[in-house]
């Protein structure tokens, strides 16, 4: 299958880690272990640092940015994200590390039905945007 690309960065391959509901990355995300810190949140405690983070949605926060700049400095960011809606909020986060010469995760918008095929499953994502499943 072959995502939009919204922006460039790092072929990557890693399990999926698809989230079950929205999550916000301000409070959401522990920047400084990348824990989802929520815990309202279904998968609170789990890790999204070197996983296929695939997001059925972001709650809004300005700072959600911030949060995801702090995940690529510390090495702690997913390997690569997929959304269903682009968020240019976060995305911007991703946009920052790069222009401060960090190597960061691709990000991609694929249709929200095809969440539930990658869970479970290890992706490999190409530069061009082509996901596959192994």
């Amino acid at each position: 299958m072959r995502a939009e690309i919204l922006v460039e960065g790092q072929p990557a391959e890693a399990p999926a880690l698809v989230l079950t509901a929205p999550i916000s990355f301000w409070g959401g995300v522990n920047p400084k272990t990348g824990l989802i810190a929520d815990v309202r949140h279904p998968q609170h405690g789990v890790s999204i640092s070197g996983k296929v983070l695939c997001l059925p949605g972001t709650i809004g926060s300005s700072s959600a940015a911030a949060v995801l700049l702090e995940l690529v400095t510390a090495g702690l960011a997913p390997a690569a994200i997929i959304l269903h809606e682009p968020d240019a909020i976060l995305l911007l986060g991703l946009i920052v590390a790069q222009e401060m010469g960090h190597q960061t995760p691709m990000a991609l918008r694929v249709d929200r039905g095809e969440f539930a095929g990658f869970a479970g499953q290890n992706l490999q994502i190409g530069a061009d945007g082509l996901i596959t499943r192994s």
